[in-house]
């Protein structure tokens, strides 16, 4: 499926007296769609994905608190989930957007279960493109497997000045991390260059790290098995129609990460991308918005 190009066009905007930008695809006068991105992408992240989709959606990409050109506060206590979900919140009703659909990748789709779960009247539908529900999430790295082996590198992002670490020459502790045991053929020199000049804006990297540092999640060190209890489903409910598109060749998301998912979404449907890891949407971004664009309940 060739791509429908869509101009991409620049905005800036105050949440709560804060500075914040995002990027837009297609006509306002198409449904909208907001794209969250994670760590450690920002906004133009979206840009193959969200060409592919403009032809039939209003795409909002953000640069998330923290990110690119966006509000990033230094302290850990500004990016605790709440405050997150806060500034997508009123960026919904800024732009006047209504209940809207929504999807997440990596640390955005923690951001977008958090929507979907404590503001469920303002999101319709859910897609997750490799990231994770808490529950099944936090079960998997407290059981000390796979996951938690592949999780190890939390601990490094948590530590005070980790940022430093990953400014020092030219990013390459950041890019060796956004790029271990990935297929990174689609990061043109280019890219990486956009990418070296999100990261390096003056305070940005702390930003970036600091969701790490405000997360709730147990990361056992390896040889430990937490003893944790469930969060409850009852609690954690996704109501609305939530699909699910997975890279299979992720090495940072193990597949225990979403077992038991059902449990706390029930309208769950998952679509497998063979030959895509973390990175699916820059790998196959026709595959993904083919999944998007024929999933029945976004018809």
């Amino acid at each position: 499926m060739p791509p429908t190009l869509g101009h991409m066009q620049s905005h800036h905007i105050h949440l709560s007296g804060q500075p914040f930008h995002y990027l837009t695809w297609g006509s306002p006068d198409n449904p909208p769609l907001l794209l969250l991105h994670g760590f450690p992408e920002y906004s133009g992240a979206w840009d193959e994905l969200a060409q592919r989709l403009s032809h039939r959606f209003y795409c909002i990409a953000p640069d998330q608190r923290g990110y690119g050109q966006s509000w990033a506060p230094p302290e850990v206590s500004d990016y605790t989930a709440s405050k997150l979900v806060e500034d997508m919140a009123e960026l919904i009703d800024a732009l006047d957007l209504g209940p809207i659909p929504l999807i997440g990748h990596d640390w955005g789709a923690a951001v977008a279960y958090a929507m979907a779960i404590t503001r469920p009247e303002m999101i319709t539908h859910l897609i997750i493109m490799n990231g994770v529900h808490p529950g099944p999430f936090q079960r998997a790295l407290a059981a000390g497997g796979a996951q938690a082996e592949a999780s190890q590198y939390i601990h490094f992002l948590r530590r005070e000045r980790s940022e430093d670490f990953l400014l020092d020459d030219d990013c390459a502790k950041l890019m060796e991390i956004f790029s271990a045991h990935m297929d990174t053929a689609w990061l043109t020199p280019e890219k990486r260059l956009a990418y070296r000049h999100e990261w390096t804006r003056p305070g940005r990297m702390r930003g970036m790290v600091n969701w790490y540092r405000a997360s709730p999640l147990q990361v056992p060190h390896p040889g430990e098995v937490l003893d944790l209890p469930p969060l409850p489903p009852a609690k954690f409910t996704v109501p609305q129609p939530h699909l699910l598109i997975w890279g299979e060749n992720d090495t940072a998301l193990r597949p225990e990460a979403t077992e038991g998912l059902e449990d706390y979404a029930p309208n769950l449907t998952r679509v497998a991308i063979p030959g895509a890891d973390h990175w699916l949407a820059h790998q196959q971004p026709d595959a993904i918005a083919q999944a998007i664009l024929s999933w029945p309940a976004l018809a």
